[in-house]
């Protein structure tokens, strides 16, 4: 599906969508200031493969050791293979330019604008994060749904360094949601289930 809806974005839709993800990265680009710069590397950070996933790993071993269990670990391995996996998949089947802006983040494939990485895995980190401690730390649950804001974050930063149109970072948002939806159905026990 993800690379079917990629294929229509850059093929049977991109007359239709393109003209509005231009001028939406355009006005990002018009917005930027030196002061929000910050703000936006803060964001990429998040989003990084190494920094997402590694922070995601130490949460699912530590819950896994607290709690003595391997589901917690089980589920991260499986997030994290399956979303590297449909993004491998997805950037090298669909070809799709990066915004029509300056790009603030250097170094990136002027080709592969689409899925956004960077928020696919910031969401599966903060949000696996959260679904695990909701899990196994019921009482604590609370203290942690500002988890759901940093993904928000990093949405608006690969926005803002016009390394992806709208419809990119949208994707991936949806993307990465159900893969965690589906993977938290089949792996967390019927008993700990949110």
């Amino acid at each position: 599906m993800l690379v079917g809806w990629g294929w229509l974005l850059t093929h049977s839709l991109e007359k239709s969508i393109d003209p509005t993800d231009n001028d939406i990265a355009r006005w990002f680009a018009d917005e930027r200031t030196s002061g929000l710069e910050p703000y936006a590397d803060a964001g990429t950070f998040l989003g990084e493969t190494i920094v997402g996933a590694s922070a995601f790993t130490v949460v699912g071993i530590l819950v896994s050791l607290v709690r003595r269990t391997w589901i917690p670990i089980l589920l991260v391995a499986i997030l994290e293979a399956g979303l590297g996996a449909y993004y491998f998949v997805a950037t090298h089947l669909i070809t799709r330019d990066r915004p029509p802006v300056k790009i603030l983040d250097a170094g990136l494939d002027p080709n592969a604008s689409f899925p956004s990485g960077h928020t696919a895995t910031a969401l599966v980190f903060c949000v696996g994060t959260l679904v695990l401690i909701w899990t196994y730390f019921r009482s604590a649950r609370w203290w942690f749904v500002w988890l759901l804001l940093l993904p928000v974050a990093t949405v608006l930063a690969r926005l803002y360094q016009g390394a992806h149109h709208l419809t990119d970072v949208l994707t991936s948002v949806v993307y990465a949601s159900v893969w965690l939806a589906v993977v938290a159905a089949l792996v967390l026990p019927r008993r700990d289930r949110v």
